[in-house]
């Protein structure tokens, strides 16, 4: 039984990812430019499901994901401070580039990975931690990331850079849909406001294509990215798919929290390295190509580590 759910859990994301890897490499879709697809995806379908779902949810839903919030948020910090401290030491690499090589060790792919295995594992009830998981790393990693990219272009646009870098970076965060729609719609869960049919329905309906859409343009994203396995990538997937989900692992038995709790905060962990890294690194002209070999081979490795993962805590 516990095979079956892995391979329903698995092949059907792979397969997606695999579709989007195959057309941008024949070409059939440009996987020089996904600006398309990423704004479908991160401006409209997925807003719109997390929100849907996040608002929706009865009250004492959203507020047992707290210790998820609690796990994610340690975890994700602990791995960005630590391989961004890695690549500062032991290398020669801007703040920019460190920073955003971090922010893909660190932040996992939710939308394209997570999502649609979370919803398979634990049924629809698997999109809200997913939200939370989302909005968690929105406000705390990718702002973080923002704020050290911009404070870096600042120097080199001189007179034309913003007076506050900082202010800046919080800005460009907090108005992306992506961050602010499962915050909204925990306001909504918490507050007992009631969405209408009608808007949940329009909602789920351009929603339901999140997931499908997230892993298809992940493998798009990742045929444009050349493959450069050296020991810094190596060590950048044992960081991600075996360092992450074991710290989330000791942090969650820290704090003895719920079983069913501390099983979805693992697997949250557990999932591999996600493109938002490739994104910014394109956006401020940074060094993509280890970026991206870096998802490429965290992605791969994640079909053992995720089966083990889904195996040792979501047996049936």
């Amino acid at each position: 039984m516990t095979s079956n759910v892995i391979l329903m859990a698995l092949v059907p994301v792979f397969f997606v990812l695999l579709l989007g890897f195959v057309a941008g490499k024949a070409r059939i879709v440009d996987n020089g430019h996904v600006e398309g697809l990423n704004a479908l995806v991160m401006d409209f379908a997925l807003p719109a499901s997390l929100f849907a779902a996040t608002a929706s949810a009865p009250r004492d839903r959203i507020t047992d994901q707290a210790p998820v919030f609690l796990v994610f948020g340690l975890t994700m910090l602990i791995i960005y401070l630590a391989w961004y401290w890695f690549e500062r030491t032991f290398f020669v690499v801007t703040r920019s580039d460190a920073a955003v090589q971090a922010l893909t060790v660190g932040f996992p792919n939710l939308a394209g990975v997570g999502l649609p295995i979370l919803s398979t594992v634990l049924g629809p009830a698997g999109v809200v931690p997913v939200a939370v998981a989302l909005a968690t790393g929105s406000v705390l990693v990718s702002p973080l990331t923002l704020v050290i990219a911009e404070m870096s272009a600042s120097k080199t646009r001189g007179a034309d850079a913003p007076a506050s870098p900082f202010l800046t970076a919080i800005r460009r965060a907090l108005v992306k849909p992506v961050v602010w729609a499962p915050a909204l719609g925990v306001v909504f869960s918490l507050f007992g406001m009631t969405l209408d049919p009608l808007v949940h329905s329009c909602l789920t309906l351009i929603g339901s294509a999140a997931a499908g859409v997230a892993l298809f343009l992940t493998g798009l994203v990742l045929s444009a990215q050349s493959l450069r396995l050296d020991w810094r990538v190596v060590a950048a997937t044992g960081a991600a798919d075996v360092l992450r989900p074991l710290l989330a692992v000791a942090i969650v038995y820290g704090f003895h929290l719920a079983p069913d709790v501390a099983k979805t905060a693992i697997l949250l962990a557990a999932l591999p390295s996600g493109f938002f890294g490739i994104l910014f690194a394109v956006n401020y002209r940074l060094d993509s190509a280890t970026v991206g070999s870096m998802v490429i081979a965290s992605t791969a490795f994640s079909v053992v580590t995720l089966a083990i993962a889904i195996a040792a805590f979501f047996p049936r």
